[in-house]
């Protein structure tokens, strides 16, 4: 409940008159962190958080710099991006040595992400005087390591707390079906939710799953006794929304015991892509299909995109000055090719690239083949190392494009697909970008036929669903070493 809510006035009661009462739902009961205990749930949120500023803090200290406001400042700004963006530790409580390099790799590169992109920032905005050199280089070295040892001490930590418990929360699971015994294989994976005592389901043992039945407790109506005598402290509901009517029952005969009651929704049936709960005024909702890119997580790839592009711009403007003298005297007609294209959510824009071609078509679906006649001799080089994409730069600062996502195609090419490739036009949440998952998957240059546009679709609706910062800064780093070794560009 907001604190809005909380401090809204009760009408008299003579307002209430002939109203009927609002139902639970309308309370506002959705929360996030559902089920998990209060030293569990701060450890998870606040760890990498609090080991960024420390570290920060630390290091500044040893090393000379003043614990002053302009420090304070910047230890906040790197707990808050910290505690946004940062992969949560992986509190597994699993026997045996960690894995300490995976943890290393991971920590280090989203480091890297959150650290160069504060440098860069810092840099722009010409604070960077404001410290001391050695104390943010200590800073930018040791956090990654810290995080590290951090990570596996929690881990070790949590498992100590599992086992020494000497309560541990009864759990049953109402429905021995395939999305119940899935939710048993990840509570097993997080032991501090407690321990599974089993199941019960109204279905023929032969009709349960194999991995069910030997912890196969009852009948659905056998729970309520069940529950009270054995004092269960949290229920799971694995029915499907068909049994609308057995779950109400079920939790109406409930309502005598002290047990937590969680309904879990079956969403397999859906193509899920960032999904995610939410609520408005109270009302929950799932979101199935949703852009990577809503609050927050709009901002840092905003930001991103802004900062490197815009540094980008300034390393490769000789570069760029040079091509367009190249391309203005290899045959006529303009430095710049525009050609429209669909954006995000589907609206058109006009991108640009150094001219590679002797014409400049926009509408036929014609891609450029190898040896393509129309391709002039500085326009082959370009297309062959993706210099003729450089102006793109361009479009990412005037916010039409990203520097990282699926890459747009020309209009005439979108028709023509998006009426072949089911889930096409998905690409358009996010947009576009100079480089993608599928071009560093060996899917850049032509498309000779649908099944190749469809591998492609296929690795532009998998960044969707796995976006992250650290993706990004991977797919650009592994863009620059392909682009002088691939051929499949022409």
């Amino acid at each position: 409940m907001s604190a809005l809510q909380s401090t809204r006035i009760s009408p008299s009661p003579h307002a209430l008159a002939g109203v009927r009462a609002a139902p639970p739902l309308a309370a506002g009961w959705a929360r996030h962190g559902a089920g998990e205990p209060p030293a569990i749930a701060l450890i998870k949120d606040h760890l990498n958080s609090a080991v960024v500023a420390g570290t920060l803090l630390v290091a500044g200290h040893t090393l000379g710099q003043r614990l002053d406001g302009a420090l304070l400042a910047l230890a906040a700004i790197a707990y808050a991006l910290a505690l946004r963006f940062m992969t949560k530790p992986r509190l597994e409580a699993r026997e045996g040595d960690p894995e300490w390099g995976r943890i290393l790799r991971h920590r280090t590169v989203e480091w890297c992400c959150l650290g160069g992109l504060l440098w860069l920032a810092g840099h722009l905005l010409r604070v960077v005087d404001h410290f001391a050199q050695p104390a943010i280089l200590a800073w930018f070295v040791a956090t990654p390591f810290v995080l590290t040892y951090a990570h596996v001490a929690a881990d070790k930590a949590t498992g100590m707390l599992v086992r020494r418990a000497k309560a541990r929360r009864r759990q049953i699971i109402v429905g021995a079906n395939r999305i119940g015994c899935e939710l048993a294989a990840r509570l097993a994976e997080e032991p501090w939710h407690g321990s599974l005592a089993g199941f019960f389901d109204d279905r023929r043992p032969e009709r349960i799953p194999r991995q069910c039945r030997d912890k196969l407790l009852g009948r659905f109506a056998d729970l309520p006794d069940f529950a009270r005598q054995n004092t269960v402290h949290v229920i799971y509901v694995c029915l499907p929304n068909s049994r609308h009517r057995s779950i109400r029952g079920l939790i109406d005969a409930l309502g005598d015991t002290t047990a937590s009651i969680y309904f879990v929704p079956d969403l397999s049936a859906f193509d899920l892509m960032q999904a995610r709960f939410g609520e408005i005024r109270g009302m929950p909702f799932v979101a199935v299909r949703e852009t990577p890119f809503c609050g927050m997580a709009g901002v840092l790839k905003r930001a991103s995109d802004l900062v490197l592009a815009s540094a980008a711009l300034l390393l490769v403007l000789p570069v760029s000055l040079a091509i367009a003298m190249l391309v203005s005297h290899s045959s006529p007609g303009p430095v710049l090719f525009r050609q429209r294209r669909y954006g995000l959510d589907g609206r058109e824009f006009t991108v640009f690239k150094f001219r590679t071609m002797t014409v400049c078509e926009d509408d036929e679906v014609c891609q450029a083949t190898r040896e393509d006649p129309r391709v002039t001799r500085i326009g082959r080089l370009l297309r062959r190392t993706s210099l003729d994409e450089l102006p793109q730069l361009l479009n990412v600062l005037e916010g039409s494009m990203s520097l990282v996502g699926p890459r747009p195609h020309a209009v005439a090419h979108n028709e023509h697909y998006r009426k072949l490739v089911s889930g096409y036009m998905l690409r358009h949440k996010v947009r576009p970008g100079i480089t993608g998952l599928a071009q560093v998957n060996g899917l850049r240059g032509e498309t000779r036929d649908v099944e190749k546009m469809i591998q492609r679709v296929r690795y532009d609706l998998e960044y969707l669903k796995s976006w992250s910062l650290g993706l990004d800064i991977r797919i650009l780093i592994k863009t620059a070493r392909i682009v002088l070794t691939d051929r499949s560009a022409y």
